[in-house]
């Protein structure tokens, strides 16, 4: 799939800052559309100048739109628009008298020059189907008059304006409700929808001639995500853009305001509102399934972490040099399950990093091994990240392996144990290879005598995967392969 970006690098001379101020400004142009009731087409034009190329398309949520076709990609020649041409030259506003008729549909044609410091860098086409039209409404008008000081400023530099203030789930777009506020902060008109869900933050009576800040001061219990030196009064005056959310006891709405300022004077602004109310309360209710989740797997790493001191205990005082290793082993089959849900309980999702894991197993390995002092461990390529299903019989298997590498491999001497790893597309393949004393000449690593590679055969297989055991020279190879998706 072809990006804004491919095609202005493509087809274009345009800087990278001005790369920037076009994608902001197609990160705010769906207001423009919904407030003209009209489709729009960004035409850059091309390095050559034969032309131009149409970067971008965005139809309106208000109307009906004017293209069946999408346009994105598509290449035009100098004078097969005119006006796109003349706003180009121009650097002001271009549009027809009369409609032109698409297709047996009377539509209205504006071209209006993208500027960005004092440079006309590309057009913007606007383009209303006039079918439906008829006698506009108040709600209408004020759209309208809004779009046109929109426009003005896209062909002045003024918009997109930087905004202050994070962008989340649900913020509001012009039909979930609108209100214009004057230059000092009052409100001259309230969409129905605007209207509602101020109703619902707790007003009673009329937001019309009242100033808005005012009253969503007085109806807030706390206006969130400001800084602690301003107040939502002064939020909602009007004078910089802002997105913030507003919550009273009964709603949360989500509030964006727009300043407009064409020429270069304040008019106001358009504020944007949505009530969010279910839409926090579902955010909340996923944050605190996710604190409980990872309080349950902290827990279960504590009691895991003590069963495994508790067998470290018994190992102690059991007297049989063989059961004493046999609870050893224990320990660490234990706490190598108290790895993964020691991970799962730092984050908020069910996937695991596994190249962190398998670092935390080779610091266990080395902490409690039979080895000598110059044992130690190297790790190379990167598992990336996978679910917990995964993570935990692949961090049992390497803990078996790694145990095995040190415990035999590396008796009483010093060496090397490499973990590696590599993963595909579709496949994640570990191996623990150690450079000691190798497989004893007469073990057969797949005859189920050994308690450790058992288990590691059974919990690769049981994944679908497949585990070999080879001697090298020097040393033992270990390798298991299990299914997986691409590299997280």
């Amino acid at each position: 799939m072809v990006s804004v970006g491919d095609l202005v690098r493509q087809h274009t001379s345009l800087l990278e800052d001005d790369l920037r101020w076009v994608m902001a400004l197609l990160g705010e142009w769906h207001l423009l559309s919904d407030l003209s009731f009209a489709d729009l087409v960004l035409w850059l034009p091309r390095a050559d100048g034969a032309g131009y190329v149409a970067a971008a398309q965005v139809r309106p949520t208000t109307a009906p739109t004017s293209y069946g076709d999408d346009l994105v990609g598509r290449t035009m020649e100098v004078g097969r628009r005119p006006l796109v041409d003349a706003a180009l030259e121009t650097g002001r506003i271009r549009r027809d008298s009369d409609p032109e008729w698409w297709d047996a549909v009377p539509v209205r044609v504006e071209a209006i020059p993208v500027v960005r410091g004092g440079r006309v860098i590309g057009v913007v086409s606007r383009t209303t189907n006039l079918v439906a039209a008829r006698t506009p409404s108040r709600l209408e008008l004020v759209y309208l008059e809004a779009a046109g000081m929109l426009a003005r400023m896209i062909a002045e530099g003024r918009f997109p304006q930087g905004e202050v203030g994070p962008t989340r789930r649900g913020a509001p777009r012009v039909g979930d409700g609108l209100l214009r506020v004057d230059a000092e902060g009052e409100v001259s008109f309230a969409s129905p929808n605007a209207m509602s869900a101020f109703r619902r933050l707790g007003l009673v009576g009329d937001l019309l001639g009242h100033r808005l800040g005012a009253v969503a001061r007085e109806l807030a219990d706390s206006p969130t995500d400001l800084p602690v030196d301003e107040g939502v009064e002064t939020l909602l005056r009007g004078e910089r853009p802002r997105r913030v959310e507003i919550a009273s006891a009964t709603a949360t709405l989500a509030v964006r305001v727009i300043p407009l300022d064409p020429g270069g004077v304040p008019t106001g602004a358009i504020v944007l509102v949505r009530d969010v109310t279910e839409l926090r309360r579902r955010d909340q209710e996923l944050l605190t399934k996710d604190a409980t989740i990872r309080e349950i797997h902290h827990r279960v790493k504590n009691n895991l972490q003590t069963v495994a001191s508790l067998l470290r205990l018994q190992s102690r005082r059991v007297g049989d040099p063989t059961a004493a290793s046999a609870l050893r082993e224990a320990v660490q089959r234990v706490r190598a399950i108290a790895v993964v849900h020691e991970m799962l309980a730092e984050r908020t999702d069910e996937d695991v990093d596994l190249d962190d894991v398998l670092d935390r197993l080779a610091a266990m390995a080395v902490e409690v091994g039979a080895h000598g002092d110059g044992a130690r461990v190297e790790r190379h390529g990167r598992a990336g990240r996978v679910p917990a299903e995964l993570a935990t019989p692949v961090a049992m298997a390497v803990a078996e392996l790694l145990q095995n590498a040190f415990e035999h491999g590396l008796a009483n001497r010093s060496g090397t144990v490499v973990v590696g790893a590599h993963r595909d597309e579709h496949s994640l393949t570990l191996h623990v290879h150690d450079d000691g004393w190798g497989l004893p000449s007469d073990l057969d690593p797949y005859s189920g005598e050994s308690l450790g590679l058992r288990i590691v055969t059974t919990l690769v297989r049981d994944r679908g995967g497949e585990f070999s055991l080879v001697r090298t020279e020097p040393g033992t190879r270990a390798e298991l392969t299990v299914p997986v998706g691409a590299a997280g």
